[in-house]
């Protein structure tokens, strides 16, 4: 998955966040204005080292600031052993993350297929420190996408559309779907859905690039990725819940959970969708935009800011 590919620079982040504690320097922070790494109306907001954590992040932070709370951000934190750690120890007090992915970090699996009930897990497989405020409906998800044309070519709207044609079909994505679960072991399980082949890719728009120019004809593109292009490629339906539910989340530290901050925080994912994740996500990594002016723009369009 993508996560696993760009969450390598855990060992050095934690190096960092271990010397810098809970203070962060000031180019870091959300909206502009003083820094604050400690008394009882701070927050300090972190994220993990991916696009779509560090734009989330950027919109807490805002949502937070936009209601006169004290934000310091802490990006690019690490992997999930890393930030869960810097939440419990207080480096950080709250992160964005995706329910059924957390789930299983905490309970080991997750044998729930549907949003309510991974997110009802959850909140019971969270440790006694920590808490989650309400789920969103953006989600970052793997899927099976085509390219429209082979949707209106084979009829296929859902994954199990493709049995009919897998002996047409070579599969991308990064290299551990082809082992893990989810992945090509799900469709076979779920679907009896088993692909010609399986190409590995090492970026999500190199496989985009392979998806387009027919290199593939299915591939692993997760929904909140920028390189989703509506315009050209179908996301065929998962009717068997066969990758879960990853809906974004609001993780915290139980110590900073205020009305405030709970007001701010579920006001953001009551607007929250899986589109407009995309779209920051592209403005930030294609258009090279800053992610506090992404957050602000986003939180303007939903009448939050």
């Amino acid at each position: 998955m993508k996560r696993a590919i760009l969450l390598t620079a855990a060992i050095s982040a934690t190096l960092a966040l271990s010397a810098c504690g809970a203070s962060s320097d000031p180019t870091s922070t959300a909206g502009g204005g003083s820094t604050a790494s400690s008394g009882s109306g701070a927050v300090v907001v972190g994220s993990a080292n991916y696009e779509e954590s560090v734009v989330l992040a950027a919109v807490y932070a805002q949502a937070l600031k936009d209601k006169g709370v004290t934000v310091t951000m802490k990006n690019n934190i690490g992997a999930r052993d890393v930030y869960i750690k810097a939440l419990q120890d207080g480096s950080i007090d709250v992160i964005p993350e995706f329910t059924g992915a957390l789930l299983s970090k905490l309970a080991g699996s997750n044998p729930n297929k549907d949003a309510d009930s991974t997110y009802s897990a959850l909140q019971k497989a969270l440790p006694a420190d920590l808490t989650v405020l309400e789920k969103s409906a953006a989600t970052s998800k793997d899927t099976v996408t085509i390219t429209k044309a082979n949707a209106d070519k084979w009829g296929a709207k859902a994954i199990g559309d493709l049995v009919a044609h897998q002996s047409e079909i070579t599969f991308g994505g990064f290299s551990e779907f082809a082992t893990k679960e989810p992945g090509l072991t799900t469709l076979k399980n779920d679907y009896n859905f088993v692909p010609k082949g399986f190409q590995p890719f090492s970026s999500s728009t190199a496989l985009a690039a392979a998806l387009k120019n027919g290199q593939v004809q299915a591939a692993d593109i997760f929904t909140s990725s920028s390189d989703q292009d509506p315009a050209t490629f179908v996301v065929l339906d998962d009717p068997k819940g066969s990758f879960g539910s990853q809906n974004v989340v609001p993780l915290l530290n139980k110590s900073k959970v205020t009305p405030t901050v709970t007001a701010a925080l579920n006001a953001v994912s009551a607007k929250l969708t899986t589109d407009a994740l995309v779209s920051m996500t592209k403005a930030y990594t294609v258009d090279h935009k800053d992610p506090s002016a992404v957050a602000t723009d986003f939180l303007k369009s939903v009448g939050l800011s």
